[in-house]
Formats: structure tokens, C-alpha cells, sequence
């Protein structure tokens, strides 16, 4: 414990929560100020894809676990539930399902609300944790250094002083904005225009619906469209379907069902056809994923740093921005144990998130570009990565072996260059058959001529 230091944390989201729970270690108090009510199990008005299916990857799920021991348990006596990757779920990629078998991954399914609160009440019982409710307003300091911020609640606008200030307000953050103003520079961003939208409804859950299995995810085929249909507390479907590049999912019951008979497997459109709806649809669009390369600035002001989708906003399909907020919340534990709140923290924290975000952002923005509508740079190496991941998915149908280490991979417990072990490697091509790409479709060159990598270089 660093006596009498204080840090805040703007935002009481997953990403503020995690980051509050391990600033705790180090600061003797931690203000974590958010702008909406934030009591019981409810909607936040901040968290506007509250309402749609929320996917918690198991790397993320293993370290939320590590900082609050029990917490799957908690989530589970609180409703939530708890299978097992590919044995309890079932999974869609390619329009084929992926083949059931044992992957060692735990997933736990409940609404974003239900996991919010049991991390905001876990959080707040830290000591040395307090809430305040108000609007951040701007950072107090200059290009060097930031001392406070400024925050607006309910007696006005005041200055909190703080020795760290950890910006975790979402993909809306206005970081830039706040840098700018001191005469610090704001970091760079990259984008992909997806244009994804999204609509939701709750289903009463039958018994023996999809052979017992806790969810079904269907990947976005060759149309765009996709969805998931999972099971939460209360003994509900919670169903989402997505569409990507403008190709929306209705709203009202007959264009809702339709839409969940076009995506490439039918086990959404049964349950939707066959269960008592509970609520209307609700529609949520996302426009593009954005990543903001703090970590390519040449100086950053101490007392300062930005973590969570304000650092990196995922396109939600991949069900990333949870399991990456808490590597994130890892490496700035790590960080801190060689020295908390110095000059070099921030700086240090970019460089450790970096690396992070690097293997997530390289595959999800890799499965946007195997859309031919979504605008951005296609490399030779991205064209021959997406070939050679069409082999994954088609061998995953089949070869157990393949599939248990896709869904590893997917869920950030290990490494896109798993993929590429030699084992794996040649399966994937033996097993993994079909349309083969053509020498134009990969710039000119076979698979002979060059191995593919799953790791496209990013500085």
C-alpha cells in the first residue's frame, strides 16, 4: 500500500471495476465516479448494449477469477450459467457446426447486468473503494503531468486531486479531447466501418430445448448474418441476431423470426419459432471497432492513463471486450508491482496493453475483412490468413483436435500461432478441404510458396 495515495477511476463498467479492484493494491483510496445510478440489477443508461447478448471469454472469466476468488461460483448461485466449451454449447463457423469435444474452457452465461453487479458489489466491498456519482469534466494539469479532474454532480462542478487517473468511460471516451486541451498529444486511431446492428429479445426457456445445451452460437456466414441464443438466470433465452454492413435485423415478430431462418444454421430459428417471446426486440447499432494507439505516442503525461474499449472497442461479434479488459486490468497489475503511480506507469501500462490487444485485434479485424463490403487494408498476409482460417473451420467440423484448439484460440486462452503447430498445421490442410483458394485470391502465390501466419505485424 503506497500511504495516502489516491487514484480515480472514471467509469463503473467492467473495465473501471476490474481497474478499481487492482488499483486497490496500491493506492490507499480508489474513487471510482460514474455518471448513471448504479444500483441492483438494472440497465445502466451508459451501457446501451446492455441488453444484448454478452459473451465473457474464458481467459477473461480465469482472471476475473483470480482477482475475485469465487466469482463463477457467485454467478452461477445468482442464476448464471456454467458449461463447458463445445460439450454444453454448441458452436457455428463457416455454417458448420464445430465438433463437439473437450476444450478445458468454462463458459458462464448471464445477462451484462447480472455480471456487472456481482463485480461492482465484489469491487465496492474492497476497502479503501468508494462510488461517487457525477460526470467527468476534464483533466486538471498540462502536457507533463495530470494532478485531477474536474467532476460534476449534484453540488456543482469539483476538482478531485489525484495521483492516478485511469480513464475507463468506454468506446465514447473523450481522452483525445481531454489531451488536446493540456497541449499533449492525442494518439492516432484505426477503424473498420462494419456497420453491425443488432436486435434482441428474451425467450420463455422449454425444457430439452437444443438437446440440453446451454447456447448455440452461429458466426456471421457469407451473407453477414448471424446470431446467438443463450440461456440466463430466470431460465430464459436471450437471443441476439446480428447483420452486418447495413443488413440489420427487424424489429417486430414476423421480420425477427425471418431473419433468424436466413443465417446458415436453423437451431435459432427453432428456438425463436417455438418459445413464448417475453419482451419486444430491441435494436442497437455499432458502427466500428476503434483502437487508439497510445502506445505509438513519443510522450505521455504522468497520472494518466486510458484502459478498456477507451483504449480499444471490439467488434462485439467476437465477444472480446470483456476477456481483453481483463488482460488489460492484469498487465496494469503487473506494472504496478515495479512501481506504483511513477512517471514511467503510463507509458509502461501502453506498451504491456499493446501486446494485449495485438493477437485480439489482429483476429477479429481479420474475420471484418474477410467481408468483402468492409473497408480496410488487405495485405497479402491478411488474404492468406483468411484462407487458411476458412481450412480452421472446415477442419474444426470434423477433427476434434482442430476444433479444441480453434476454440482455445478464440477464447484468448492460447495463441493465434497455436494454430500453426505442425500437428494442427497438417490436419488443417488434410482436413480442412474444399473450395482451395485461387493463386489470384492469394496475390499470386500458393501455400506452397509460402507458409501463412496468424500474426500480421502492427508496428
Amino acid at each position: 500500500m503506497t500511504e495516502g495515495r489516491h487514484a480515480v477511476v472514471l467509469g463503473a463498467g467492467i473495465a473501471g471495476l476490474l481497474a478499481a479492484r487492482v488499483l486497490s493494491e496500491h493506492f490507499a483510496q480508489v474513487t471510482i465516479v460514474e455518471r448513471d445510478i448504479v444500483e441492483g440489477t438494472g440497465v445502466r443508461r451508459g451501457v446501451p448494449q446492455a441488453r444484448h447478448l454478452h459473451g465473457l471469454l474464458d481467459r477473461g472469466r480465469t482472471i476475473i477469477e483470480q482477482l475475485y476468488p469465487g466469482f463463477t461460483s457467485e454467478l452461477a448461485g445468482r442464476g448464471a450459467t456454467t458449461a463447458e466449451a463445445l460439450v454444453g454449447t454448441r458452436w457455428y463457423v463457416g455454417g458448420l457446426r464445430v465438433a463437439p469435444t473437450s476444450t478445458g474452457l468454462t463458459s458462464v452465461i448471464a445477462t451484462r447486468p447480472l455480471l456487472e453487479s456481482v463485480l461492482r458489489q465484489r469491487t465496492l466491498a474492497t476497502p479503501g473503494v468508494r462510488l461517487c456519482e457525477g460526470v467527468a469534466g476534464g483533466l486538471i494539469g498540462d502536457a507533463d503531468r495530470v494532478h485531477g479532474m474536474t467532476v460534476s454532480g449534484a453540488y456543482g462542478a469539483q476538482a478531485h486531486a489525484a495521483d492516478l487517473i485511469v480513464d475507463a468511460t468506454g468506446r465514447g471516451s473523450r481522452a483525445p479531447m481531454w489531451l488536446t486541451a493540456l497541449g499533449a498529444q492525442a494518439p492516432a486511431e484505426e477503424r473498420l466501418e462494419v456497420d453491425l446492428g443488432y436486435a434482441s429479445r428474451m425467450f420463455r426457456r422449454i425444457p430439452g430445448q437444443l438437446g440440453g445445451h446451454s447456447s448455440v452460437i452461429i458466426s456471421t456466414g457469407a451473407n453477414g448474418r448471424g446470431g446467438g441464443a443463450v440461456r440466463v438466470e430466470g431460465d430464459r433465452w436471450h437471443v441476439t441476431l446480428a447483420g452486418m454492413l447495413g443488413d440489420h435485423p427487424p424489429t417486430d415478430p414476423e421480420g425477427f423470426a425471418a431473419f433468424a431462418r436466413s443465417i446458415s444454421a436453423p437451431d435459432i430459428h427453432d428456438l425463436v419459432t417455438a418459445s413464448e417471446p417475453l419482451d419486444d426486440a430491441v435494436p442497437h447499432r455499432f458502427r466500428a471497432p476503434v483502437r487508439r494507439r497510445f502506445e505509438r505516442l513519443a510522450a505521455v503525461p504522468a497520472g494518466f492513463l486510458v484502459l478498456g474499449d477507451a483504449l480499444c472497442s471490439f467488434n462485439p461479434l467476437y465477444a472480446q471486450g470483456m476477456a481483453v479488459a481483463a488482460q488489460q486490468a492484469l498487465a496494469l497489475r503487473d506494472c504496478l508491482a515495479g512501481g506504483a503511480a511513477t512517471d514511467e506507469l503510463p507509458a509502461r501500462f501502453y506498451c504491456a496493453a499493446g501486446k494485449v490487444v495485438d493477437d485480439a485485434w489482429q483476429l477479429a479485424a481479420g474475420a471484418d475483412l474477410s467481408h468483402p463490403g468492409v473497408l480496410g487494408p488487405r495485405t497479402l498476409r491478411t488474404r492468406l490468413t483468411n484462407a487458411y482460417v476458412a481450412r480452421v473451420h472446415r477442419a474444426a467440423h470434423v477433427d476434434p483436435l482442430v476444433a479444441r484448439t480453434f476454440l482455445r484460440v478464440a477464447n484468448l486462452v492460447e495463441a493465434p500461432t497455436a494454430l500453426l503447430h505442425p500437428r494442427t498445421a497438417r490436419r488443417i490442410m488434410l482436413r480442412g478441404n474444399g473450395k482451395a483458394a485461387t493463386v489470384a485470391e492469394l496475390g499470386g502465390q500458393t501455400f506452397a510458396d509460402r507458409t501463412p501466419t496468424l500474426i500480421e505485424p502492427t508496428r
